[in-house]
């Protein structure tokens, strides 16, 4: 069994940052791409960005330049660093983790952030 528990959302005024956290716990093995999507009230979720086994990452437009995502193979953590936050960047954050053979998507419960003045 596998779980995702995701850390790090709030509540923070634009320009700020926030950090967001996503560790695997469980029969762990052969961990793949990871992942954060988000999705705002009444939008579709979208990929913010994603990384490969390898370390390659991929980001929406929207966010190039102002998130950085990373990972700790050791700790099964891949992590979302979020700067320049933006109202419209308020939604709630999902992590997804693909592991093992062959691969299967694991979703974390998802994070609210929330940029407000």
């Amino acid at each position: 069994q596998v779980q995702l528990v995701e850390s790090g959302g709030g509540l923070v005024q634009p320009g700020g940052s926030l950090r967001l956290s996503c560790a695997a716990s469980g029969s762990i093995f052969n961990i793949n791409a990871m992942g954060w999507y988000r999705q705002a009230p009444g939008k579709q979720r979208e990929l913010v960005a994603g990384i490969s086994s390898g370390g390659s990452t991929n980001y929406a437009d929207s966010v190039k330049g102002r998130f950085t995502i990373s990972r700790d193979n050791a700790k099964n953590t891949v992590y979302l660093q979020m700067n320049s936050l933006k109202p419209e960047d308020t939604a709630v954050y999902y992590c997804r983790q693909s592991i093992g053979r062959p691969p299967r998507d694991y979703w974390g419960q998802g994070t609210q952030v929330t940029v407000s003045s």
